[in-house]
């Protein structure tokens, strides 16, 4: 909608990528120990509802031609701010739903379904943009969040019950905890430092990759929809392979071995040849099929680690800390990266941000993380 629709620059996308990072942030601050005390299923239930009534919003100012960048700009943070609770809740659920022996496998099969979600989603949302307009493609993702809460209403297992005789201690205390916890686990620290530069340099990237494929490759929405669908089978790929490749490689350096490969596949959506839709096109979905295929084997082991070497207790509060590393430092990424895209191009600025994501995978090498070969038990 702020590409197509308001003709956003890039200054202005990069504001729009920090104020949603910012809502992130915020929330991350706040809502770990409010997790850590309350039922989570509810949780996740009500951010679905907020999220589809905060969408809904958008196509009626835009029919009424009221639609502005204050009100995209508003929109989107209450939505990241939603999202960001909804996935803190979400992280310190499974746990208890699965039974942590079963974390990994069942992380592993969230992202099979994401990935597959993300083959069609994509495609769909460009031509839901170019031939209906902006408008209908949000009431289509408004709707989306009502199906999910419908979904999530139907699970019947009962959550473990809170630890008996622990009282919620306020929104200082729980950060304090979550950040102390994270910080004093040695393999989790190194996971927290890996999530901050990556939320850094992922700030720049995010600020400018719509723009940059849709302005400077001349793609349509319909193309950039495509290829970032093709992108949902390279993530499909890359969760079923995240198990096998742990057992190769060991899960530490399975984490930081696929962080890089996911950068350097990245990278070559930038050597494609500028205003030539066919090699723009051919370099979009070799990036994507590859970016997205290692991305997602760090996100499933270092997830799965994270919620079997800590408490259940303290996993809301946790989530809530690495939230607050990603969104406050992608905030920084993404009003730097707005501003240098406008200075010295947004095809320079994307590959600052591509370098800068290798960081801290190749700290990871270096850190003890290296050493963890087996998945621990709990």
């Amino acid at each position: 909608m702020a590409v197509l629709g308001l003709a956003a620059t890039p200054g202005q996308l990069g504001l729009l990528a920090a104020l949603t990072s910012g809502a992130a942030l915020l929330v991350g601050l706040a809502a770990g120990d409010f997790v850590d005390h309350t039922a989570r299923r509810p949780i996740l239930i009500a951010m679905d509802l907020v999220r589809a009534a905060i969408l809904i919003v958008l196509p009626i100012a835009a029919w009424l031609g009221l639609l502005s960048m204050l009100q995209v700009y508003a929109a989107a943070m209450m939505v990241a701010a939603a999202s960001a609770l909804f996935d803190i809740a979400d992280h310190a659920y499974l746990p208890g739903l699965v039974g942590k022996p079963r974390v990994t496998d069942a992380n592993a099969k969230l992202s099979v379904t994401e990935s597959l979600a993300e083959m069609a989603g994509p495609g769909v949302a460009g031509i839901l943009f170019q031939w209906l307009t902006a408008p209908i493609a949000v009431i289509v993702n408004a709707a989306t969040y009502l199906l999910s809460a419908l979904l999530l209403a139907q699970i019947r297992a009962p959550e473990p019950p809170p630890e008996a005789g622990v009282k919620r201690r306020g929104w200082v205390d729980g950060a304090a905890t979550g950040a102390l916890t994270s910080w004093g686990e040695p393999r989790v620290r190194v996971l927290l430092i890996m999530t901050a530069t990556g939320g850094l340099f992922g700030g720049f990237f995010s600020a400018l990759y719509i723009a940059f494929v849709l302005r400077s490759l001349g793609l349509s929405p319909v193309l950039l929809g495509l290829g970032i669908a093709t992108g949902g089978f390279g993530a499909l790929v890359g969760a079923l392979m995240a198990q096998p490749m742990a057992r190769r490689l060991g899960v530490g350096p399975a984490i930081c071995v696929a962080g890089i490969l996911s950068a350097l596949g990245t990278l070559i959506v930038l050597l494609a040849p500028a205003a030539n839709p066919v090699g723009g096109m051919a370099c979009l979905v070799v990036s994507q099929l590859l970016g997205d295929a290692f991305g997602v084997v760090p996100l499933i082991l270092a997830t799965s680690l994270r919620q079997v070497v800590l408490p259940t207790s303290v996993l809301g509060r946790v989530g809530a800390t690495f939230r607050v590393a990603g969104g406050g430092t992608a905030v920084v990424g993404a009003l730097v990266g707005g501003v240098l895209g406008g200075v010295v191009g947004m095809r320079q600025a994307l590959l600052i941000a591509i370098g800068g994501l290798m960081i801290g995978p190749v700290w990871g090498l270096l850190s003890p993380l290296r050493r963890v070969r087996e998945m621990p038990t709990g």
